[in-house]
């Protein structure tokens, strides 16, 4: 990781799970500025990141700085953006936007035309450096600014280039919101352990450590999840049984509704005006 300036605007998790995971990675920590006007929180950046300076002044944090992550709610985007919009013009810095539901052609209007603007799309084990996300470039984004752009998100998990942008509310429905899909199943699992008699603490560690692994199969193995789960199901055995029960109540159908609900509802949030 080289040791050009970063400038986040926004301390919040997502700013913090960044600079977590870009020190860990060998950026120069005294390379990274941070902008917040609560002074808890700039304390507490600069206690749990030494070297990193926080201020309260976006400008302050943003000058001279070759790639700035806006980092604001989505309802403050666009004042944060239009105190910044003549810095922008002089500086031309990567402009990395992980706020949800702005879209590329807002980000440009407030920043002005020709900063090159990524947006992206993070989800919550982003703070664990687990996460995964979605970037799409804006016009005037190079290889290089992109190759940069990826190599900055990276420092929360892996991530993945879109070349259309319409298709981030798909994103915000699947990954987005799909970590609260997972915590709802181990709440059930561990329910429906409790119910059969388990102990709460067991119940917790066997539905969590079962997802977890699980989880890690359907990654490092390469296999077809339809795969992996007909070799988990023997003929007439436990799993068929329970399967049988989760497909006549058509789980698979009120999924797909879950997560079109989700889609329709960043479009909404997304058009919504700001």
């Amino acid at each position: 990781m080289s040791t050009d300036t970063i400038a986040f605007i926004g301390g919040g998790q997502m700013a913090r799970a960044l600079i977590g995971g870009l020190v860990a990675g060998g950026h120069d920590a005294h390379a990274i500025r941070v902008a917040d006007p609560l002074p808890a929180q700039r304390e507490s950046i600069s206690r749990d990141f030494p070297g990193v300076l926080a201020v309260a002044d976006n400008a302050a944090a943003a000058a001279g700085a070759s790639a700035w992550v806006l980092a604001v709610k989505p309802q403050q985007m666009r004042e944060a953006c239009a105190g910044l919009a003549g810095l922008a013009a002089r500086q031309r810095p990567l402009v990395i936007s992980v706020a949800a539901g702005i879209r590329l052609a807002e980000l440009s209007a407030w920043l002005g035309e020709g900063v090159p603007v990524v947006r992206s799309m993070p989800n919550r084990p982003a703070l664990l450096r687990a996460g995964i996300t979605a970037l799409v470039a804006g016009v005037g984004v190079g290889a290089a600014e992109r190759k940069r752009a990826g190599a900055l998100l990276a420092a929360a998990g892996a991530c993945e280039w879109l070349d259309d942008e319409s298709l981030m509310d798909a994103v915000t429905a699947v990954s987005g919101s799909g970590p609260a899909y997972l915590f709802l199943l181990v709440e059930m699992l561990e329910a429906a352990a409790c119910a059969e008699g388990l102990p709460p603490a067991t119940a917790r560690r066997l539905a969590v450590e079962t997802i977890h692994g699980a989880a890690r199969m359907a990654r490092e193995l390469g296999e077809e999840p339809s795969v992996l789960r007909e070799q988990v199901t023997s003929k007439g055995g436990t799993t068929a049984a329970a399967l049988a029960v989760l497909e006549a109540a058509g789980i698979r159908e009120t999924f797909a509704r879950a997560v079109r609900a989700a889609r329709l509802r960043s479009e909404e949030l997304a058009g919504g005006g700001r």
